[in-house]
């Protein structure tokens, strides 16, 4: 009977061993992997509602994390320069426009 007893505890302590490197390792990657964007928007608003509290913190993460991320200075500068090499291409076709375009967007 003691020897079940002591082969009862020596399972259970090696269970909740395991169970405790498992968690350690599952923790360990997901703080090595890159993050996903929704995770960097949370870490972000979380960092932004630093000292809010109940309501006031709540209607905070509602709309930061809502948020349409806005357009970053490369993407706007492209976009600027697409719409203007597209009013120059006017009235152009076909391969004359995808040369002009091409070129339009290189330079």
């Amino acid at each position: 009977m003691k020897k079940l007893f002591a082969i009862i505890a020596a399972l259970a302590f090696t269970g909740s061993a395991f169970a405790a490197a498992h968690t350690e390792k599952e923790k360990a990657a997901a703080s090595d992997g890159p993050k996903t964007e929704q995770q960097s928007k949370m870490a972000s608003c979380n960092k932004d509602a630093a000292g809010m509290k109940g309501d006031e913190r709540k209607a905070f993460m509602k709309d930061c994390l809502s948020a349409k991320p806005k357009a970053s200075t490369a993407q706007k500068a492209q976009q600027d320069k697409m719409k203007s090499c597209n009013a120059d291409a006017k009235g152009m076709k076909g391969d004359e426009r995808k040369k002009f375009m091409s070129d339009c967007l290189k330079g």
